[in-house]
């Protein structure tokens, strides 16, 4: 499958898609719960049925990627298969049994003069969404937009174009046969960053705007946006392993929150171990069987000449792949301190024994998501129970952690009286 050639400025196809974005985004506000559902139960339908179109765009993307030299983490998280399309269909179908939250009653309460007010959760509206080479992205985010009765605005990365395009191909095609303005989901495809620049704002349109991505792109539109952001993180994770800590637990959680999955931002990036802990150069040979490049410090280089000594630059490093940072500390306080100075507040853990020291460590660190004897590969909206994420807010308003249903809803105070004026 071949995109379709441009025939509009980018400054035309970002005015001409954000007013029908605007336009579906009132239609869709007063959607029931039944139809939208229905319309994400047919597009993970035609997810499936056209698998083999999506298919064939996404090694279009791939063979480009390759060809320009694209590191495997990204190849990584470029990649569509059978399997990762079945997931987003999975994903789609989880997401239709979840309750709804427009309409929900946040509060109510009578004031003496009799007006009863009422606090319901709204639509934000039309929501922007930047991201890179991701293309599950499309479907995450226009199926929660979706399901909570907003429109949404795509804006992927020249890398992923093709594959970006089938997908929203296919959604819009579901949506429009279920009854939904197909205007509801709109993709940029003008990829150039002067066309970005003009949708950071456009405050006209967007209501909100979403940025996922790397640490550079989420600055860029932080630093630019005059529409309000949503900040997403990147992931600079870490695991702690605590003197009480339990070797076989420890060593599973640290192998599986770095290697499972090592391109994704809720890996984890830094081992901090104490330094009394007696199984640590177990964990040291164990990661080095698994293939990670440790860049370690003092006296974690004395364990093995295969370690790397550590700059400075690397506690603060999003790796994203078989690259870990390996630190010795002499006490939870410390551990906390250096995960509060170089992580990116997004997923950390401790593995301990000892409950004291667990709830000093969670109570510390500052972070949207964190754990007790766990790996930080569960920080994800499927796994939290959300069906699927917008991604990671790491910032502190109302949205923090994986972003589901409730992050994409507004509120709105209804007041009924009986006459009454002030």
């Amino acid at each position: 499958m071949m995109i379709d050639s441009q025939t509009e400025t980018g400054t035309e196809e970002l005015r001409n898609k954000g007013k029908a974005a605007k336009q579906a985004a009132a239609v869709m506000a007063l959607l029931d719960p039944v139809s939208k559902n229905a319309a994400l139960l047919a597009i993970a339908e035609n997810l499936e049925k056209r698998t083999a179109e999506i298919l064939e765009a996404n090694g279009l993307d791939l063979e480009h990627g390759r060809n320009a030299g694209m590191a495997d983490p990204l190849i990584d998280r470029l990649m569509l298969d059978d399997g990762r399309v079945r997931e987003m269909a999975s994903a789609l179908r989880e997401l239709a049994v979840l309750p709804d939250p427009v309409g929900e009653v946040v509060d109510s309460w009578t004031r003496p003069n009799g007006l009863e007010l009422t606090s319901v959760r709204v639509p934000l509206g039309v929501v922007g969404i930047i991201y890179e080479a991701r293309p599950n992205v499309t479907v995450d985010a226009a199926a929660l937009c979706l399901k909570t009765g907003n429109a949404v605005m795509l804006r992927g990365s020249s890398s992923a174009i093709h594959s970006n395009t089938a997908l929203t191909a296919v959604i819009r095609d579901a949506i429009s046969a279920a009854g939904l303005p197909e205007g509801a989901v709109q993709l940029i495809g003008d990829t150039s960053r002067k066309t970005a620049a003009e949708l950071f704002k456009m405050k006209d349109v967007l209501d909100v705007l979403v940025p996922r991505g790397s640490a550079a792109l989420i600055r860029t539109v932080t630093e630019q946006a005059t529409v309000p952001v949503i900040e997403t993180g990147a992931g600079n994770c870490h695991v702690y392993i605590d003197v009480t800590a339990e070797k076989e637990m420890a060593l599973r959680i640290a192998v599986n929150a770095k290697t499972q999955r090592p391109s994704v931002c809720n890996a984890a990036e830094t081992i901090l171990i104490h330094k009394h802990w007696p199984h640590m150069p177990e964990l040291v040979r164990t990661l080095l069987d698994k293939e990670v490049v440790i860049r370690g410090d003092e006296q974690v280089c004395l364990l093995s000449g295969e370690i790397i000594p550590a700059s400075g630059d690397d506690w603060s490093s999003e790796f994203l792949g078989l690259e870990a940072a390996v630190k010795t500390v002499s006490s939870t306080e410390e551990a906390i301190g250096h995960i509060n100075r170089y992580g990116t507040r997004h997923s950390e853990s401790i593995v301990t024994g000892s409950p004291a020291e667990a709830e000093k460590f969670l109570a510390g660190v500052d972070a949207a998501a964190v754990y007790h004897n766990a790996s930080t590969r569960f920080t994800d909206g499927f796994e939290f129970g959300f069906g699927a994420e917008l991604g990671i807010s790491t910032q502190k308003l109302h949205a923090r952690g994986p972003m589901g249903l409730p992050a994409l809803t507004s509120v709105k105070t209804v007041i009924r009286g009986s006459g009454q004026c002030k």
